[in-house]
């Protein structure tokens, strides 16, 4: 039953942790928990495509932005970069757990504050193990010539975080955040990467959503993935998040649909919890713009009938291709695979000639997904049970917005590593009652008593 009112409690995130239980793995293992949550459908691509979403796997808790919605702790600045070998034990539980093809988000804080050499090791270890690494970043520290480098490594996704809850300095709306969005998608034009650019939704900036994916869409030659996270009241951020009455995920997704200028079915598919997530993809050609998941019940048939097809996702024209020479294998398919594409070419067969007489790539897209996080005081446990966006812990992977309400249980937690040393989180040494004398820079508006009462309870567990 879902708990929507439930308060946070040390329990209840107990509960949640990995450790807590013996887990099934795979796709079998999503399957079922999407039936337990009333999840499961016709339309549900979790436990037939893929066994997770995601896994956010934080190799640093430092940032060079202090942003009004942060998620980190605050403790955050006190906790040192995890050893190599940690990380790389926690990439080895995650190609376990979920196996090959598995999203992982190099993430932080800001994984390029990390030494670079140490950020290859940890793509080309993640690529090693089958599994697809992206760096999710703000970009300041990031050049072209870095980002080639970790593609090289073997890098398939950059994911830009840029929103007025950052507060960078000089910018103070969305629209003029889009000269940094330019700059970015200039460093990465060219790149073998596939470009997604994540952006915190408030009530301060949703009245730009629309803009922001017109602005998206007229580049999706570059930019192939904009995620839309509402903020949430979690982390040390100092904003109280948002009104969950006016700013919902349905009003986030109108507001996309503005933008686009057309109707986008953002039901066809479903990626776990339903009040979770929402997704909806766009074809371009030329000017013209389709929902590309419009009918959502062939979509759906597509999904199933194909789920046993890797899709290339880096590169529209071989992911499409792929998909289409899977459906046309599949005589069921093809009179609703002919109809889709043929009603989609005719409508634009103006710009199809006019831009392949121009040797251009004549189709484009991009996914749209809106993602909704949870406060940290007002977890649903039948959304934390269906989650597909994990994190991985020192104890497991475990639903990210049940790890956000108490992050420093898991982050202040000492690690025993495989030599049989115990690797301490804090940078301080502590004193003879235990306690650590943080420098106050590091504290993030908290008391020295409080970092040190959540540093001895993770100890102690």
């Amino acid at each position: 039953m879902a708990t929507s009112d439930m308060r946070l409690s040390t329990d209840f995130v107990s509960n949640a942790s990995p450790a807590s239980s013996v887990r099934q793995r795979g796709l079998d293992a999503i399957a079922s928990r999407m039936r337990t949550t009333g999840q499961w459908s016709e339309r549900q691509a979790a436990g037939r495509r893929w066994s997770i979403g995601c896994v956010s796997l934080e190799i640093t808790q430092r940032c060079n932005l202090d942003c009004t919605l942060c998620y980190l702790s605050e403790s955050a600045e006190a906790i040192r970069d995890l050893p190599l070998d940690e990380i790389f034990r926690r990439i080895d539980v995650i190609a376990a757990e979920y196996g090959p093809n598995t999203d992982v988000q190099i993430s932080g804080g800001d994984p390029t504050l990390r030494d670079k050499k140490e950020l290859s090791e940890i793509v080309r270890y993640i690529r090693a193990r089958g599994l697809r690494a992206s760096l999710f970043t703000n970009g300041i520290l990031l050049t072209r010539e870095w980002l080639q480098k970790l593609v090289g490594d073997g890098l398939n996704d950059v994911a830009f975080h840029v929103d007025i809850t950052q507060q960078r300095k000089g910018f103070t709306t969305e629209f003029e955040l889009n000269n940094i969005r330019e700059r970015y998608i200039e460093m990465a034009r060219g790149i073998d990467v596939s470009v997604i650019f994540n952006t915190t939704i408030t009530a301060e900036n949703f009245h730009e959503l629309p803009m922001l994916a017109d602005f998206f869409l007229r580049r999706n030659n570059v930019v192939h993935f904009a995620s839309f996270q509402l903020g949430a009241t979690t982390g040390r951020g100092a904003s109280p998040g948002r009104d969950p009455v006016v700013l919902t995920q349905r009003a986030a997704c109108e507001a996309i649909e503005r933008g686009a200028g057309i109707a986008l079915n953002f039901d066809a598919l479903n990626g776990g919890h339903h009040a979770c997530n929402r997704y909806a993809m766009v074809f371009t050609i030329g000017a013209r713009r389709f929902d590309a998941l419009a009918d959502g019940e062939f979509v759906a048939r597509v999904m199933r009938d194909t789920a046993d097809v890797v899709i290339d996702r880096d590169q529209t024209g071989r992911g499409a291709l792929m998909v289409a020479q899977a459906a046309l294998m599949r005589p069921q398919l093809w009179w609703g695979f002919v109809r889709h594409t043929t009603v989609m070419f005719w409508r634009a067969r103006r710009e199809w000639f006019r831009e392949r007489s121009a040797s251009m790539p004549a189709v484009q897209k991009i996914s749209f997904f809106v993602h909704n996080f949870m406060d940290a005081c007002e977890l649903d446990s039948e959304r934390i049970d269906a989650c597909v966006f994990m994190a991985a812990t020192v104890d497991g992977p475990m639903s990210m917005c049940a790890y956000n309400a108490e992050r420093d249980r898991f982050l202040l937690k000492p690690i025993q590593r495989a030599d049989g040393s115990v690797w301490q989180p804090v940078a301080a040494a502590a004193n003879r009652n235990g306690e650590v004398r943080l420098p106050v820079k590091w504290l993030k508006g908290k008391s020295r008593a409080s970092v040190n009462a959540t540093r001895k309870q993770s100890v102690a567990a």
